[in-house]
Order: C-alpha cells, then structure tokens, then sequence
C-alpha cells in the first residue's frame, strides 16, 4: 500500500430531502432514519436537518439528493452535494 492510498478516508454518504434552498450555495437537507423504541419496540421516525455545500445551486426544495461528508467549511456546514437520486414533483 502506497503513501497516498492510506491516506484516503472512507466519508460518510447519507441520502435526504431538501427542504430549503434560499441560502447562496448552502441547501438545507432533511435526513430521517426509523429507530425501534428500547422499551416498546414500536418504530417512530427520527429527523436530523444539516447544512450542505452547493455550489452550483442545482438542488431545488422537495429533491431527493446524496451528500457527503467534508471538511468543517462553515460554523454549522460539514456536508457537500453529491447528486440528485430523485427531483421533485412540479
């Protein structure tokens, strides 16, 4: 293994839903994930909103999109826009 492949990190990719797009570059991505109550075992949905790098603005409010971890590039922005998985309906 060379120098430069053990220095290449695996980052983290979560998929998720836009639900603003009003700042310049920065989108704001809406990621749920199902966890089982410890007790009950009943599943209830839990949401994390984050801050995601677009330079292009090319996601819209309502798309399904990939980010992926970076860099800290801001006080509350650690993600990139990867791509679009999914546009919304019009």
């Amino acid at each position: 293994m060379t120098t430069t492949e053990s220095k290449i990190k695996m980052r983290r990719r979560l998929t998720g839903t836009v639900v603003s797009a009003k700042m310049a570059k920065t989108i704001v991505v809406r990621i749920d994930r199902r966890v089982a109550h410890e007790m009950y075992g009943k599943y209830f949905t839990v949401s994390t909103k984050l801050k995601a790098h677009d330079e292009k603005a090319v996601a819209k409010v309502g798309d399904v999109i990939e980010i992926e971890e970076t860099r800290p590039l801001s006080k509350e922005k650690r993600w990139r826009y990867l791509s679009t998985v999914k546009t919304a309906q019009a």
